[in-house]
């Protein structure tokens, strides 16, 4: 089954690129340097920040649906994004290098049906087995560890 992985439009960060720490500060922005190779995911590439690069850490509404599910965590946007990532039956290096990628599958109402775990190498067969249920509508990305949002999935 074919799928397609997006990151967040890059639109709705553009306007904190580059402010001062102090504006970033009164938004409940932070801006942080990428220490490691693995370890900063930008939310619009969908790959991990390069030793250097800036990011900044906010808390983003990924399932806006008015159900018990509604929800909102801390992620990682890039300041060098500029545009948002499409990934067509493939898995961006920011999922496919965590050991564990939590998978939520939704309904079309924003109500989950199903959700597992699965290592970040073998994430294809499983979201091919969730996208495989009617039911099913869209799935979200999450890192098992932290759980911040990764990213969104739908079929292609």
């Amino acid at each position: 089954m074919s799928f397609m992985i997006t990151g967040l439009p890059v639109d709705e960060f553009r306007p904190l690129f580059g402010l001062p720490e102090q504006d970033l500060a009164a938004r409940g922005v932070f801006r942080h340097i990428a220490t490691t190779p693995i370890g900063f995911p930008c939310r619009v590439t969908l790959e991990d920040a390069a030793i250097g690069q800036t990011l900044l850490l906010l808390n983003y509404e990924h399932q806006a649906a008015d159900t018990p599910y509604r929800s909102r965590h801390a992620i990682y946007v890039s300041e060098a994004a500029t545009q948002t990532r499409r990934a067509v039956n493939e898995i961006p290096g920011c999922l496919s290098a965590r050991p564990h990628i939590s998978l939520r599958a939704f309904d079309c109402a924003g109500m989950m049906t199903a959700a597992e775990i699965a290592p970040g190498a073998g994430l294809t067969l499983a979201i091919e087995r969730m996208l495989a249920d009617p039911q099913v509508s869209y799935i979200h990305a999450h890192n098992a560890g932290r759980g911040c949002f990764a990213a969104r999935i739908d079929r292609n």
